[in-house]
């Protein structure tokens, strides 16, 4: 990944759930940082967190799986590089208590991953599960966050 040329990305951020309803939100700057990080060439990217029903709702619709997940990627363009990531904030929180992470980080995880598969990163197969973990570890560890795949 070039480190030294920061990719350009336009970036959008809405915030479809209530912060009353859910544990604390990341900021725009923080999503921002972390979409950068991620980034291989030029993107336009909207980042949507939804509660639970639309989170559902999506996954149903456009996966055929009947259940709220934590991050949706939608592709649009490949050139230039354009898509949609959707996070599931109730969906988050539970998995980071429960995997006793720090929300935040559990958030810069997705959000590295929803990028990556925007890119065309996908872990379908064990080979490109390995690579994506990978690439996924390294740069979120270069952010300052632990291995997500550590155990």
């Amino acid at each position: 990944m070039n480190t030294t040329q920061p990719r350009k990305l336009s970036l959008s951020v809405q915030y479809a759930v209530e912060p009353t309803k859910v544990a604390t939100l990341p900021t725009r700057p923080q999503f921002r940082r972390w979409a950068q990080a991620a980034l291989r060439r030029d993107a336009e990217i909207t980042l949507r967190l939804v509660d639970e029903a639309e989170g559902q709702r999506l996954n149903r619709d456009y996966r055929g799986k009947d259940y709220a997940t934590n991050v949706l990627t939608f592709t649009y363009e490949e050139s230039p590089l354009s898509g949609d990531i959707v996070l599931c904030a109730p969906v988050i929180a539970r998995e980071a208590a429960a995997q006793q992470k720090k929300l935040l980080a559990h958030y810069a995880h997705l959000v590295v991953h929803g990028v990556l598969h925007l890119q065309g990163y996908d872990h379908e197969k064990i080979k490109d599960a390995r690579q994506m973990e990978q690439l996924e570890a390294e740069i979120l560890t270069k952010m300052g966050y632990d291995d997500p795949y550590r155990a």
